[in-house]
């Protein structure tokens, strides 16, 4: 369920009428046909609308992921029997059009909540995204950044993420997880996994093994692969009165967005 979220953002910016011309614009700028139809998305994926949805994909469609349409599809219907009812919530940070194709890069809001054997669990995610149009169809998306956080009990712990959203190839990075609470005498369980994203993950995520933690959390120093990817790195803390899931992607890049040239 951690990663359902990603799926539900992949259908959250349509554009029709492209041109050949060649610009970046910021978001005030967006056109209204563009900011029309990313509404009309988002109520096509509140009201659960999967064939209105899926008829905005190109039936070659790919993504960071290696999602297909139809994996899509799948994966899509199986996140709303889960949580029955869905917020989502689209802005669009900027657009740029070069040749015949368009890109908007969109962040999304999505939270919901289930209930499970009497319990309830709520949702929030975050995805943002580079998606890539071309006669208004989604050709490809770039997944940029991704968080999703799960909780559950009368009082989940209160928390810190300290996590890159990307990293250099091969680099060390810092993945921490801290409660920011005392914990009194209270035992605190906690669990960490990294796994590289893949499509079939999105219908059958890995388990998470708990260890009592004797500090206030969870602290991982990883390594970065040699070649490019995405990781996920999930962690779950568990108190007597909560549980709270984070999911985390980091990107592992050649060059970062913010990377400078070295100095001589």
């Amino acid at each position: 369920m951690k990663r359902f979220a990603t799926l539900l953002l992949l259908n959250l910016s349509i554009f029709h009428g492209l041109t050949d011309a060649v610009r970046g614009q910021a978001a005030d700028s967006i056109p209204n046909e563009l900011q029309e139809i990313i509404l009309g998305i988002d109520d096509a994926a509140n009201q659960r609308d999967l064939d209105q949805l899926i008829e905005y994909y190109a039936d070659d469609f790919s993504n960071t992921d290696g999602l297909s349409p139809e994996t899509l599809s799948r994966a899509i219907g199986q996140m709303w029997e889960q949580y029955p009812q869905l917020e989502y919530n689209t802005e669009i940070n900027s657009w740029s059009q070069t040749g015949e194709e368009l890109v908007a890069e969109t962040t999304t809001a999505i939270k919901g909540e289930k209930n499970t054997q009497g319990r309830k669990i709520s949702l929030q995610s975050e995805i943002t995204s580079r998606q890539y149009f071309q006669d208004g169809k989604l050709l490809r998306q770039e997944i940029l950044a991704e968080q999703s956080q799960l909780t559950s009990g009368i009082n989940p712990p209160e928390v810190e993420l300290v996590a890159p959203t990307e990293v250099k190839l091969g680099a060390k990075y810092n993945f921490d997880l801290i409660v920011n609470e005392p914990l009194g005498d209270q035992v605190l369980l906690g669990g960490l996994r990294e796994e590289k994203t893949a499509s079939n993950l999105y219908l059958n995520p890995g388990a998470v093994e708990l260890e009592p933690l004797p500090a206030g959390g969870i602290y991982k120093v990883g390594t970065a692969p040699l070649l490019p990817d995405s990781n996920w790195l999930s962690a779950i803390l568990v108190r007597g009165d909560g549980i709270i899931m984070i999911t985390h992607r980091v990107n592992i890049k050649e060059e970062l967005n913010n990377s400078k040239p070295d100095q001589p």
